[in-house]
């Protein structure tokens, strides 16, 4: 697995063209006895011929997290969206999840999953959750707690999982037509939530942000508990037809600015062949922005070259392809 992660993001770690269809097994398949039917090894094939792509192909889901953040945050991903982008997520705590959601209502080609959040990470904008007996997600100022590590401290299973469901609950209610699911800052990924988060794919049978571990790579960073725990997952998931990343790339805002071009090139060449899961924070750099977040410089470039053809030149010229979230949500529920 190729992956390059941020302290922010994962701890362990839709667009077709119109020419290639999706396909999806059709055969009998085991199953178990909590219902769910696996795959046989045989057919646990490379994830971008599933797609409909070749197996040596690169493919890629471009993705915009944080939407709903700000005006300026949807204006940016509705942009790159028009672009290169092929999906994101949308944040349902927070100030502009109504204005999203419309749009969504009057766009319902927008494919677009729920970035579950379980943090406000900022000073001078503060959300906190929709449920009201989730005392463990507030921090004292009654928003939630501005760090994964004390959101892990605070909060328990049970309370995560109310929130949860409420935050898809109320994005399925707003007419969102939900496609995955994903984390913000990877805390849902937590190994103390993570059951959670499986169990909200099961039920809703929406693909989930979920890469293949590389269990060499962890156990030589002194991760083998870690490593074993979530290879397992992985593998119980896929074997019940869940899509799996053959690489992801969190590292989206770590360049100087007007680097951002040099930055991301480098990012797409080292994906692998298969599936991969680019991750940006498009935005428009706007007073609002520019008022709260410090990497509003980095969001605002992205957001350029995501939307003005640069990156879509750039898959082009490499032979990448893309998809989104949606064609995986399709194959998921054929089944």
């Amino acid at each position: 697995m190729n992956t390059v992660t941020t302290e922010r993001d994962s701890p362990i770690a839709g667009r077709l063209d119109g020419r290639v269809p999706c396909v999806a097994s059709t055969k009998t398949q085991p199953v178990r006895r909590d219902g769910l039917r696996r795959l046989r090894g045989s057919d646990m094939t490379n994830w971008a011929e599933k797609l409909g792509f070749s197996a040596d192909d690169r493919v890629v889901v471009v993705h915009v997290d944080d939407i709903g953040l700000c005006p300026d945050a949807n204006e940016g991903a509705l942009a790159a969206l028009r672009g290169a982008a092929t999906c994101g997520s949308v944040m349902v705590p927070c100030p502009a999840f109504e204005a999203i959601a419309e749009t969504a209502r009057r766009e319902p080609g927008l494919d677009l999953g729920i970035h579950l959040t379980l943090n406000c990470e900022y000073e001078s904008v503060r959300w906190g959750p929709l449920t009201k007996d989730t005392p463990g997600l507030r921090s004292p100022d009654g928003a939630m707690w501005r760090t994964v590590a004390e959101t892990v401290e605070h909060a328990d299973p049970p309370e995560v999982e109310r929130e949860l469901r409420a935050q898809i609950e109320r994005a399925l209610g707003a007419g969102i037509d939900v496609t995955h699911l994903d984390s913000h800052m990877g805390t849902v990924l937590h190994p103390k939530f993570v059951d959670v988060y499986v169990r909200l794919g099961r039920h809703y049978r929406l693909p989930l942000f979920l890469p293949r571990v590389d269990r060499k790579a962890l156990a030589a960073r002194g991760l083998e508990e870690a490593a074993e725990f979530y290879g397992r997952l992985v593998e119980d998931l896929e074997a019940e037809g869940f899509p799996v990343f053959d690489g992801f790339d969190a590292d989206s805002l770590s360049f100087e600015p007007g680097t951002g071009l040099e930055h991301n090139l480098r990012r797409i060449d080292r994906l692998p062949r298969g599936l991969s899961y680019l991750i940006t924070h498009c935005a428009r750099g706007g007073e609002e922005l520019r008022g709260f977040a410090p990497d509003w410089r980095q969001r605002d470039e992205e957001c350029r070259i995501y939307s003005d053809g640069t990156m879509e030149r750039a898959f082009e010229e490499r032979g990448i392809r893309t998809a989104g979230m949606r064609a995986l949500r399709d194959l998921l529920r054929s089944r």
